[in-house]
């Protein structure tokens, strides 16, 4: 991004730029400056926006209501149902969903809280000799939950492994996932690739490298947003995202995954630049569950997460928004 010279835009960016680096949201702070700015990890700053993370902000008022155990839920299962339940339900508001927000913002597990939550879900949700837990689950579910962790540390775990030997094998003919057996890919289910975003390029192996390209290729073979009738909330920008699609998440994992520089991405590229506010800015512009125009399906009894308002400036939109448009830059 260039944020220097006289011009309206450079002005804007500026302006943009200074407004994600204040000091009421570190998570946004940190990756503004990490992301956008290219300061490196040990840079002073950046040190101390990330240490503030835990303390102030989203990731703060989402600690501070963590039992001291590490889940959320009123109490640990005692049958199986509430076994099988545990720490996914109430959908959106219940651990794991929590969770995969708190690796999103930065958190590590060099925090205890954290270190706790994921030894509940290896626990509970891991554990490789037990008739229920991820490895039965939909491969949304098993993607959320291995870029969570591989976030969080635990990448080189042989049970996060196995999570993502489950996505290679998963991936259908066409080059994308379906939670529903034997049926064609969909754009709707890009858990899988925004879990491979998250293993750094040395961790991947060579069959996770082809899957990545073969699910690359379905996004964008598709322009993003091509599937069949035109689905009005893919063109609605959300946070957090849960297991929901849209056009800004497309973009964000497909260009964290090094393809940037595909002319495809110019339509949705033209509905990201589109949705910019004069101020240069992006809204928030619905919270999940999206039961705005053209949703289609009931999920009254989902109970949402909501980090920003509705309808107004977000800052972690716009941070999306903008990391989007300068690997587009950089790999021009």
């Amino acid at each position: 991004m260039r944020l220097e010279g006289g011009s309206h835009r450079d002005t804007r960016d500026a302006k943009v730029i200074e407004w994600l680096l204040e000091a009421d949201q570190p998570s946004v702070r940190h990756h503004t400056l990490v992301d956008l700015l290219g300061r490196k990890q040990d840079d002073p700053a950046v040190k101390a926006a990330h240490s503030k993370i835990p303390r102030i902000g989203w990731a703060h008022d989402l600690l501070r209501t963590q039992k001291p155990k590490g889940y959320w839920e009123a109490h640990e299962p005692r049958t199986v149902r509430e076994w099988v339940r545990f720490l996914r339900f109430p959908v959106y508001d219940s651990s794991i969903w929590k969770g995969i927000v708190l690796s999103d913002l930065g958190l590590t597990a060099t925090d205890p809280r954290v270190r706790r939550l994921a030894d509940l879900i290896f626990q509970y949700k891991l554990h490789l000799n037990s008739e229920v837990n991820l490895f039965t689950e939909e491969i949304c579910i098993v993607g959320n939950a291995a870029r969570m962790l591989t976030r969080f540390g635990y990448g080189d775990d042989r049970r996060v492994r196995k999570l993502y030997e489950w996505m290679v094998e998963d991936q259908r003919e066409d080059g994308g996932w379906n939670c529903s057996p034997g049926t064609p890919g969909t754009l709707d289910v890009w858990e899988a690739l925004a879990a491979y975003a998250a293993l750094p390029r040395a961790k991947r192996s060579r069959k996770i490298a082809q899957s990545i390209a073969r699910g690359a290729e379905f996004y964008l073979e598709r322009r993003l947003f091509r599937e069949g009738r035109r689905y009005p909330p893919w063109f609605r920008f959300h946070y957090p995202n849960h297991y929901f699609y849209d056009v800004l998440v497309g973009l964000d994992v497909i260009t964290e995954l090094g393809f940037a520089d595909d002319r495809r991405l110019g339509p949705a590229l033209k509905i990201l630049r589109d949705k910019r506010q004069p101020d240069g800015t992006w809204l928030l512009d619905a919270v999940h569950p999206d039961m705005g125009l053209g949703a289609g399906h009931d999920m009254k009894r989902y109970k949402p997460l909501t980090l920003e308002a509705p309808g107004q400036p977000s800052k972690w939109v716009t941070l999306t928004a903008l990391r989007v448009l300068k690997r587009v830059e950089d790999a021009s």
